[in-house]
């Protein structure tokens, strides 16, 4: 087990003082439904939080905070942290009861989990600035490319509306029409001065989107 933590120390560029913190952020509950990582986990997700959102600050001083929570979510979510939790390799040091031997379908969820909890671990034996150090050398990639956000159709006709007319753009809902389990909803939206057009899609959702995105094409904004 001492090899096992050397090696996992070496990927991750940092000697922990107290190794019981970081064999306690390996263990799942199905290996031990009491001395287990679940606290870490919810320490390590609040300190990520934190980090990605200075840093983000940081970086995008000028942006909006709709912008900014976008380009977060996408920073904390599950996919990227299990992403960063195969690059360190994660998985060969985590300890696991029978029922989750070998990994499935929760592959990705059990490594995003534990690797959390490895950040509250270090965070409470090395302090703030180990853990931002961590945390910024093994996210570099992803911050660099937050610098790319896609803003679905309804918000950037919203935006748009809100700062040439100081209004939302108004939505009539049509009608619902076809089988019950493959419905086609019909939608319209229009901003001052604009045509109401007409969108279509599987949800009133889609179908705003769709007429948002067929708005935005008429006025030549995408």
């Amino acid at each position: 087990m001492k090899n096992s933590f050397k090696n996992l120390e070496i990927i991750l560029d940092y000697n922990f003082k107290d190794h019981n913190l970081l064999k306690r952020s390996l263990i799942h509950k199905s290996f031990d439904n009491i001395n287990n990582n679940e606290k870490l986990e919810f320490l390590g997700d609040r300190v990520l939080g934190l980090i990605i959102s200075k840093r983000l600050i940081d970086i995008y001083p000028d942006e909006k905070e709709g912008i900014i929570d976008k380009k977060y979510a996408n920073l904390v979510n599950k996919k990227t942290c299990s992403a960063v939790a195969k690059k360190i390799n994660i998985q060969k040091f985590m300890i696991l009861g029978a029922t989750h031997k070998p990994f499935k379908r929760s592959a990705d969820k059990l490594m995003s989990d534990c690797l959390e909890a490895l950040i509250g671990a270090i965070y409470l034996d090395g302090g703030l600035k180990i853990v931002e150090k961590f945390i910024l050398k093994f996210w570099s990639n992803h911050l660099k490319n937050s610098s790319f956000t896609l803003i679905d159709p309804k918000t950037k006709l919203q935006e748009y509306s809100l700062k040439k007319f100081k209004e939302l753009p108004k939505y009539t809902f049509y009608k619902k029409t076809g089988p019950q389990h493959r419905p086609t909803f019909k939608t319209d939206v229009q901003i001052p001065n604009s045509k109401k057009i007409i969108g279509m899609g599987t949800s009133k959702k889609n179908a705003q989107q769709d007429a948002a995105k067929k708005l935005l094409h008429s006025l030549k904004i995408i």
